[in-house]
């Protein structure tokens, strides 16, 4: 019979092997708590001095402005962009999950600038004390071009960006699975007090 401590080591050995076959986004949980399976693809967000690295962390004063997204996108299509977080307040309660950030719909090819914005972009703010947040980027591409009947938010208001889910929004314009994703994290710095008066 086995002793108990080489029974342990089998049983730490499978869990790492288990462990090992999950994607970035399973093992930070952004499958389920955001996303029903995982995006097939990397989708590449830079900020001006660095890069989303799936779970990476940054700044809240790293990622004030708004970032370049690219993928590869079909030039005759329409696609939808979200940013979104799951962890508002905090990841320990998370009763506003989502606050979204940004989300453009309309996008025609790769060029954001030209889409159609629903929300603007507000940076990452959590708030002190409130441990790391998961910032998740996921790109749709759209059946064809939409007629969207959410409200356009403006970055000075927080108004109607809590309680969101990006799958349901998903579900709601049959967009069927993101095309792409990637996500990093980030905890309370200065900045964030900074972002929390501009939307009081």
């Amino acid at each position: 019979m086995p002793s108990p401590g080489l029974f342990l080591i089998v049983l730490i050995s499978v869990a790492r092997a288990a462990d090992s076959k999950l994607t970035p986004m399973e093992k930070h949980q952004v499958v389920p708590d955001v996303l029903p399976i995982a995006p097939a693809s990397i989708l590449s967000v830079q900020y001006p001095d660095h890069n989303v690295d799936l779970g990476n962390e940054l700044t809240p004063t790293i990622v004030k402005d708004e970032p370049t997204v690219t993928w590869d996108a079909d030039a005759n299509a329409f696609y939808t962009l979200c940013m979104t977080d799951p962890d508002a307040p905090s990841r320990a309660t998370p009763k506003a999950r989502e606050w979204h950030h940004w989300l453009v719909g309309n996008i025609p090819g790769s060029d954001i600038k030209k889409g159609e914005v629903l929300s603007a972009y507000i940076g990452s703010a959590p708030p002190k004390g409130t441990g790391l947040h998961r910032y998740v980027f996921v790109m749709y591409k759209q059946p064809g071009k939409l007629e969207f009947d959410e409200p356009r938010l403006p970055n000075n208001s927080p108004k109607n960006r809590a309680n969101f889910s990006i799958a349901k929004f998903a579900s709601k314009y049959k967009l069927g699975n993101p095309i792409a994703g990637n996500f990093y994290q980030a905890a309370w710095d200065e900045y964030s007090d900074v972002v929390h008066k501009r939307l009081a």
